[in-house]
């Protein structure tokens, strides 16, 4: 995936800066854009690579945590 930033100007004239948007091509971050900013003006777009992330879920370690849990509420003796 890519990060698109953009800068426009809406309909109205009003500046909007910085919106990013995840997308695999700038075309589909444009017409995402598009959906929000209805006629909208790109006055500039950057784009910036996300890179993957490599770490993967630990099924026994989400169970873990889990099993763990918080510590229980109940007073010492009130079964």
């Amino acid at each position: 995936m890519i990060r698109y930033g953009f800068n426009v100007r809406t309909r109205t004239g009003q500046r909007v800066d910085n919106i990013m948007i995840m997308a695999p091509s700038q075309a589909d971050a444009e017409r995402r854009l598009m959906q929000m900013y209805v006629q909208c003006e790109i006055v500039e777009c950057r784009m910036q690579s996300v890179p993957r992330r490599l770490d993967t879920l630990d099924i026994e370690g989400v169970i873990g945590m889990i099993a763990a849990g918080p510590p229980s509420i109940q007073e010492p003796g009130a079964y």
